[in-house]
């Protein structure tokens, strides 16, 4: 599906907002959405084919009676969407407390070992989040789902609270060879609880009370609206669920891909924003970060 921006530089947005919710401006499958901020109005239009999409930006112009006002890009398909632009991830990563020797190890012998998969892993800024957040919500009953070689594992045990635990559910009896040695390395092994098994069958086996304080998934995309499900009941009042790659590399702001994992991290997205149980954010950290609270 074909997407096009534009930037209108004015003091005005919210009136040339209001000109353009007057009338229905997409045909079936497309739409265009607006943002006001302090000095423009920013336009994003999207439509299942290229003549869709150049009909929307037609009427868009004509409704403002300022064709020469309004520069569309080029069409884009989500796939291309920069989340995360290199210059700024690079200033991002200067910017966090540095990690240390063990976290660099993991990911260096990350790197070595699994080749292309280690792009599994969680970058170090996302990591430190995640051990803020551990620490913040002063947590002591943690789960995680999806481990690959421990490094968000390592993360979280470093902030729980004194006699905390961390259930770490993952399938890869390999990867989980490498996680333990590091885990041990940085002192946090008797922390942590490493299943091997199916995790929907590893989270309906723990007790039905709300009783976690932190949940993290990164894990298959197909299985996200499953593990939440399992999850969020079982979370305290106060309680925090942190889902990974809610963006998909750009590809949920795309309906043209279409996946399997597409479609359950792009309902789930919207299943989560009007979840009466909690109270959510998504984040533009990296490939997209929601962190929802059990209210």
């Amino acid at each position: 599906m074909p997407i096009s921006t534009a930037r209108i530089a004015t003091d005005r947005a919210d009136l040339l907002r209001a000109a353009l919710l007057v009338d229905g401006l997409a045909p079936a499958g497309g739409a265009c959405t607006f943002t006001v901020t302090a000095d423009a109005l920013e336009l994003t239009a999207t439509a299942p084919d290229l003549g869709s999409l150049e009909e929307i930006r037609r009427t868009v112009t004509r409704q403002l009676d300022g064709p020469s006002i309004i520069e569309w890009s080029s069409p884009y398909g989500g796939d291309s969407v920069e989340t995360t632009h290199p210059v700024a991830a690079e200033y991002v990563l200067a910017h966090c407390t540095p990690a240390d020797q063990v976290l660099r190890d993991l990911e260096a012998e990350t790197r070595a070992l699994t080749g292309g998969a280690s792009r599994m892993q969680v970058s170090h800024d996302e990591g430190a989040f995640l051990t803020m957040l551990t620490r913040l919500v002063g947590a002591r009953r943690a789960v995680e789902v999806g481990v690959f070689t421990g490094y968000s594992s390592l993360c979280i045990a470093r902030g729980l609270a004194d006699g905390g635990r961390l259930l770490a559910c993952d399938v890869n009896e390999e990867w989980g060879a490498i996680a333990r040695r590091h885990w041990e390395r940085a002192g946090v092994a008797d922390r942590i609880d490493l299943v091997i098994a199916p995790a929907l069958q590893t989270l309906r086996a723990l007790p039905a009370e709300p009783e976690l304080d932190l949940a993290f998934v990164d894990a298959d995309k197909a299985g996200y609206p499953a593990y939440y499900e399992e999850l969020v009941p079982r979370l305290r009042p106060g309680g925090l669920i942190v889902l990974d790659n809610v963006f998909l590399g750009g590809r949920v702001l795309d309906p043209a891909f279409d996946g399997a994992d597409h479609r359950a991290v792009r309902e789930l997205n919207a299943f989560v924003a009007a979840d009466p149980r909690v109270e959510a954010v998504m984040l533009p950290l990296r490939d997209g970060v929601t962190v929802a609270r059990r209210r």
